[in-house]
């Protein structure tokens, strides 16, 4: 005998005759067999008719994800701002008999490489920018969002001429003339 057949005692015999025999319960000291669910869904075959044999059982279905609505990004500040003297005017503009939008954008002109240029709309494009201010609608072109971005649009009037006027924190550079700009 080896020294290991002497460390474990051994299992009690018991008799074919006894009812004991006959019931699938564990022996007393042995733990029953853990089952662990199989990917595949079980059929008649893995499971017993003995109710307290470990039985196999499918995994239940994955918990259907809740769709949530997107939420709506909203500017917290205005794109640009208009004076009241700015308002006034566009008002003006905007009351002729074919009342029409006005598009801000920039383009690639002037010594310092852009300069403003606005233009009358119908509708606004897919991807422009709507400022809404005192009853004022404004257009911004979406090229153009990130050099106007935090300016202050203005009505100028003088002698020579009137137009609109802004004041840009973006600048970084401009012409002598004040027609065309640079940003950074």
């Amino acid at each position: 005998m080896s020294a290991l057949s002497h460390d474990r005692p051994a299992p009690p015999l018991q008799s074919t005759t006894s009812k004991a025999s006959t019931s699938s319960s564990p022996l007393l000291g042995e733990t029953p067999a853990v089952v662990v669910p199989s990917s595949k869904p079980p059929s008649a075959k893995d499971l017993s008719p003995n109710a307290a044999s470990p039985q196999v059982a499918a995994r239940p279905p994955p918990a259907p994800k809740a769709e949530r609505p997107r939420p709506k990004i909203r500017a917290t500040k205005a794109a640009i701002t208009l004076t009241p003297t700015a308002v006034e005017k566009l008002r003006n503009l905007l009351k002729s008999p074919t009342p029409q939008l006005i598009r801000i954008g920039v383009r690639n002109k002037g010594c310092a490489g852009l300069s403003y240029h606005l233009e009358y709309v119908d509708k606004p494009g897919k991807f422009d920018e709507v400022v809404e201010q005192d009853g004022v609608r404004v257009l911004i072109d979406s090229k153009a969002l990130f050099s106007i971005i935090g300016s202050e649009m203005d009505w100028k009037e003088d002698g020579l001429s009137a137009k609109f006027a802004f004041k840009n924190p973006n600048i970084k550079d401009a012409c002598g003339c004040g027609e065309s700009f640079t940003v950074g």
